[in-house]
């Protein structure tokens, strides 16, 4: 990661430090558009001075050995983090931006400690008092946002790793639980898992 850019994903922690703020909390989610597993969220707090994990951005940037490598350097110098995910059942209940309300919500409730601020990638969470500043692809723009990002992609990676050895024929392991065109064809042809999403494989079963 170059300074410069750097500097550029470190500017609304900066600010929000100039104007008094003092523990920031990123949060993002994982998952939303597959068609099987949980979405995932992830929430992660830094002091608002930093220092920051420099390398921390947009998750889907990244190759998934620098996730992961991230992935332990965040849990280890962040002062809190909580993760969260909801299940298929729930998310074809309530759908999946609820679902993902729901687990950005309990995210936050596992923080040890409050921050002053959320920065969301884009969203405004219903039912949180904390104050939030949704940021428009802001898991490319907030340092912090990034940090959550790849907390909560490597942990749902890890969980579809585990389904995988259970239910090897979707190819969960490679395909993480996205559309992909052997993971289509495998639907088709088996049909569908208890991890899959039935509102979002009405198209191909």
């Amino acid at each position: 990661m170059t300074e410069q850019h750097f500097t550029e994903l470190c500017q609304y922690e900066r600010q929000l430090a100039g104007e008094g703020v003092r523990l920031i909390a990123g949060i993002d989610e994982a998952g939303r558009g597959t068609l099987a597993g949980p979405v995932a969220a992830a929430c992660v707090i830094f002091p608002a001075q930093g220092p920051f994990v420099r390398g921390a951005d947009d998750s889907k940037k990244l190759s998934e050995k620098r996730r992961e490598a991230l992935y332990e350097e965040i849990r280890a110098s962040c002062i809190s983090y909580g993760v969260s995910m909801v299940g298929n059942d729930q998310i074809d209940e309530i759908n999946i931006l609820q679902a993902t309300y729901e687990a950005m919500r309990e995210a936050i409730s596992k923080l040890s400690v409050k921050p002053d601020i959320l920065l969301n990638d884009a969203v405004t969470i219903p039912g949180v008092s904390i104050r939030q500043v949704p940021i428009i692809k802001g898991d490319a723009k907030s340092i912090s946002i990034g940090a959550a990002s790849i907390v909560a992609k490597v942990t749902r990676d890890r969980l579809m790793v585990e389904y995988d050895k259970i239910l090897p024929q979707y190819g969960f392991a490679s395909n993480k639980g996205y559309g992909s065109a052997e993971h289509i064809k495998a639907l088709q042809e088996v049909g569908p898992s208890p991890i899959h999403r039935a509102s979002f494989i009405k198209n191909f079963v």
